[in-house]
């Protein structure tokens, strides 16, 4: 298995969801009558958030969240099913809820672990499907799968040649705590991987030598849009050009905007007389963002549910070559996921 980018063309053609709901396109195939079966899967993994302001909170102000440590290996193939945004040809699209790993150590509940299991539930028999392009654990939306070897290997090629390029194939929509400086820039930062107190952490590093990148560390970069703005918040459009773990949330760190809900990588954000700074990574330790007060009040969060806060960072968009000959590029997209576009109406944040 092997987990690429992606790049961004135009004149496309659009296949799955848009904004408000699902959208197929001829000949497309979705398990939508997974979004009936199984109770486990319907209650851990909703599809659609409200559109109305949400209204008091209890003891669920993040609708939407996939509760990993209560589902079994079928309940999840349950949800991964009703989480299917395409089903064309060997082409399977899935919008990942938020905390599911795509793989992990043997034994543990991951995307690839159930991989077999998704293939005969979408009627695919003893095709094996293989992950094309995924967004991390902690981020929701897009996962590329295919169940033909040659069609993965020829979008493998296509995004290498994009990435070499600077061509961006892949769209992801974030909320940052703060707002960026100018309104659209490339964010370029040289960064390594480092062990630290037993997790690994990403670190960027000032002027590196021949022998730093020798040793692992590599330049990144990526461009941002801001798209709306207030409440002292933004939702940023992003697009990396590079691929590295966490460098979106390294890189709206680095502009002292964190994305909500990034209790990695925010602690390195200061504040002094309402002055922001950037603390010294190596020596700032991960820890649960905490938002000021006026921020939780537009949140509606009290600071124990603020804690739980799950990352703000959604893969929304590919853009994908065609499969044949003469054949126009696709566009996949996938909704936000409910707690996303909650937040954006409790701040008052409007996507265009």
């Amino acid at each position: 298995m092997r987990t690429v980018p992606a790049a961004e063309m135009g004149g496309c053609r659009v296949l799955g969801q848009v904004w408000g709901g699902w959208r197929r396109g001829p000949g497309v195939r979705t398990a939508s009558r997974a979004a009936g079966s199984g109770t486990e899967a319907r209650h851990q993994l909703r599809h659609r958030g409200s559109s109305k302001r949400s209204g008091p909170l209890g003891d669920q102000p993040f609708p939407g969240l996939l509760q990993l440590e209560h589902l079994s290996r079928e309940g999840l193939v349950d949800a991964l099913r009703a989480a299917v945004v395409d089903q064309k040809g060997p082409l399977v699209t899935l919008n990942k809820p938020p905390g599911l790993p795509v793989t992990g150590k043997p034994g543990e509940l991951t995307l690839f672990s159930v991989l077999p299991e998704l293939s005969q539930s979408l009627g695919l028999r003893d095709r094996e499907l293989h992950v094309v392009q995924a967004s991390g654990k902690e981020t929701s939306g897009l996962v590329l799968l295919s169940s033909c070897p040659q069609t993965a290997s020829h979008l493998q090629k296509f995004f290498i040649y994009s990435r070499r390029a600077r061509r961006p194939t892949a769209t992801y929509w974030a909320i940052t705590d703060g707002i960026p400086a100018t309104s659209e820039g490339n964010i370029q930062a040289a960064l390594k991987l480092e062990h630290i107190d037993g997790v690994d952490l990403v670190i960027p590093v000032k002027s590196p030598s021949r022998k730093d990148f020798q040793e692992g560390v590599k330049r990144t970069l990526s461009h941002f849009h801001v798209v709306a703005m207030g409440s002292g918040c933004a939702l940023v459009q992003l697009q990396p050009l590079t691929v590295f773990p966490s460098q979106l949330q390294v890189h709206m760190v680095l502009q002292l905007c964190p994305v909500l809900g990034d209790h990695t990588y925010s602690a390195r954000v200061g504040t002094v007389l309402g002055q922001r700074f950037l603390l010294p990574a190596e020596s700032t330790k991960p820890q649960r963002q905490v938002p000021d007060e006026a921020l939780l009040r537009r949140l509606r969060l009290t600071p124990s549910q603020a804690a739980q806060l799950p990352l703000h960072l959604h893969l929304h968009c590919l853009h994908l070559p065609g499969m044949r000959p003469r054949e126009a590029p696709m566009k996949l997209l996938a909704p936000l996921p409910p707690y996303f576009s909650r937040s954006l109406q409790c701040l008052g944040l409007h996507q265009q």
